[in-house]
């Protein structure tokens, strides 16, 4: 028995070192191979431009991290989470001298610590032929066309057209400008581009070639209000009397009774860093408008970092489609004297830093300086638009002299369909300080339908009052009280209730309009969290609680029907053509 019992614990020796051997040829089996990484051929550019470094990563293992390196020094890290592929991607600014080299390496380790062989990634820094600047300065007579192989420098008041005296046109001009081609402002010399009643510009760029008019200065170099800006002058009608000149005292001369008046074209177009100052607070808008006809036709157009307000209509009856505000100083939507044309797919976008003195506003709306009753009412109509202020949460800086998404004031009688405003201290304020708005909203001559405030959680649970200055909270509002005298050195301010009517409220007014909401936060209404980053994702996202979606564009004369409110639904229209970082585009060699 013994000697069977030994026997028997040697067999159970041998079969346990047999089944250790086995297990650890199982666990030999299950090596994977190391990680892979593939990049298809190079990149190129010039200096200033964006490319998109890229590569595609395969890791049976699964990834544990990416390392990039830049010319052998570190430029990108990522920890992952176990995928076993996956498409690396990261936007480059190429810097560097022409004709030159950036050399990235790419190498990825796996979750069993192998690591790749190390991938390189040129970017090719393009040669560009310099374009010869052109100096324009004085008077353009007849047909001019200028062309994208070269660069044009505004110096002056650079004028299509003339109408030295009022109601005398001297001179006619049509300018017409390829599309790719570069405009800048001469900023010793206030450069500005003024066209004439009677003369026409024909500035018709593409998606993929936008025509820019921008600052004369270089990369990292430009500011708010470095020339001038583009103004148009026509026949339409306005509500003023006596010699009408635009703002500023440089003879843009405008208004008429001819409705249709045409003076040109603009689509794919932006204008950057104008807005230089004239006179004391006196600057030229980014795009001035002074009694345009509908006959123009304005579309796709950018205006971006200007000093004083983006677009600005004094009177006119133009139709405009597409436009962006992006980071201007005053007001982005102005609107004044009589104008009533329609305008359909606008995005303002601001930064909080940058503001004006005078306040800053999504919307600025006045019949006429002083609220008068004068006729044509600024009476346009705006619809689809996103309003888009700095305050994207509780932590994001906002000067105090930003005011209101949309301030409606001094008797006018605009009309705003499925729009969204966000990130101001105030939404809504329908003003009487000068002239009526109040009553005419209460008539139903100023309409707000299909409109959507929304604030962010958490910047103050008393809400914001509108006008007293000691108070600077946060909240979703429509202003209740509007300032009627300041009472002491302190900034204390007296108000007075706005009623829209006998014993009703503005906001209890606003929010009794069928599809007016107020809603505390974004959360739900189907924007990206990524609204307020570098370049803003613009598209909505559908089956949200609160969703922006589903609510249709009232019938209007001129306008395309929608089913959402704000200016984007599944596609970003301003894709291509805008930029949103123009101070890094080179644009002189």
């Amino acid at each position: 028995m013994k000697h069977l019992q030994f026997n028997m614990s040697k067999l159970f020796g041998i079969l346990a070192i047999s089944v250790a051997v086995l297990t650890g040829c199982k666990e030999e089996e299950e090596v994977f191979p190391a990680p892979s990484v593939s990049a298809s051929g190079s990149f190129a550019g010039i200096p200033g431009a964006t490319v998109t470094v890229k590569a595609s990563i395969n890791a049976p293992a699964g990834i544990k991290s990416i390392t990039v390196l830049k010319n052998g020094a570190a430029f990108d890290s990522r920890i992952m989470s176990g995928e076993k592929t996956a498409e690396y991607s990261k936007d480059y600014v190429i810097e560097g001298t022409a004709g030159t080299t950036v050399n990235f390496t790419i190498q990825v380790a796996d979750n069993q610590n192998q690591v790749s062989s190390l991938v390189s990634i040129p970017v090719i820094v393009s040669v560009v032929p310099p374009k010869s600047i052109v100096d324009v300065e004085g008077v353009i007579e007849g047909n001019v066309t200028w062309t994208k192989d070269k660069i044009y420098r505004l110096k002056g008041y650079v004028r299509v057209g003339e109408e030295a005296v009022f109601g005398t046109v001297n001179k006619v001009g049509q300018l017409t400008i390829q599309p790719g081609t570069v405009i800048i402002g001469d900023k010793a010399t206030k450069g500005t581009l003024v066209v004439h009643r009677g003369s026409k510009l024909i500035a018709e760029g593409t998606a993929a070639e936008p025509i820019v008019f921008t600052s004369a200065e270089g990369i990292g170099s430009r500011s708010p209000g470095d020339w001038g800006g583009v103004v148009l002058c026509g026949k339409a009608p306005n509500n003023l009397t006596g010699t009408i000149e635009l703002e500023g005292g440089y003879k843009g001369f405008h208004g008429g009774t001819a409705a249709d008046d045409n003076s040109g074209s603009l689509k794919y177009v932006r204008i950057e860093y104008a807005g230089i100052p004239l006179n004391p607070n006196q600057e030229i808008n980014s795009l001035t408008m002074g009694s345009v006809g509908s006959g123009t036709k304005i579309e796709y157009v950018m205006a971006s970092f200007g000093l004083d307000d983006s677009f600005e209509w004094f009177g006119g009856t133009v139709n405009c489609k597409y436009l962006i505000a992006y980071k201007g100083t005053d007001d982005d939507f102005d609107v004044d004297n009589g104008f009533s044309g329609n305008v359909q797919f606008g995005l303002s976008y601001r930064d909080g830093n940058l503001s004006d003195a005078s306040g800053s506003n999504g919307f600025e709306v006045d019949n006429d300086a002083n609220g008068s009753g004068a006729t044509p009412f600024t009476a346009a109509t705006f619809a689809n638009i996103s309003i888009i202020g700095a305050k994207g949460t509780s932590a994001s800086y906002l000067d105090f002299n930003f005011q209101n998404g949309a301030q409606l004031r001094r008797n006018n009688k605009l009309k705003i369909y499925n729009t969204f405003i966000t990130g101001y201290p105030t939404g809504l304020y329908i003003d009487s300080q000068r002239g009526s708005a109040k009553t005419n909203a209460a008539n139903g001559e100023l309409i707000v339908k299909n409109v959507v405030v929304a604030g962010t959680s958490g910047w103050g649970s008393s809400g914001f009052t509108a006008l007293n200055t000691n108070v600077y909270g946060f909240g979703v509002a429509i202003a209740d009280e509007e300032q009627i005298a300041k009472t002491n050195a302190a900034g204390t301010v007296a108000t007075r209730p706005i009623e829209i009517g006998a014993g009703v409220s503005a906001s209890t007014w606003f929010k009794a309009i069928t599809g007016n909401k107020v809603l505390t936060s974004t959360a739900n209404t189907g924007i990206s969290s990524a609204l307020w980053s570098a370049r803003p994702t613009l598209t909505l996202t559908p089956g949200t609680s609160e969703s922006l979606i589903g609510t249709a564009l009232p019938t209007l004369p001129g306008m395309t029907a929608t089913d959402y409110i704000g200016a984007f639904k599944d596609t970003d229209w301003t894709a291509g053509w805008a930029e949103y970082s123009p101070n890094s585009v080179l644009y002189i060699k």
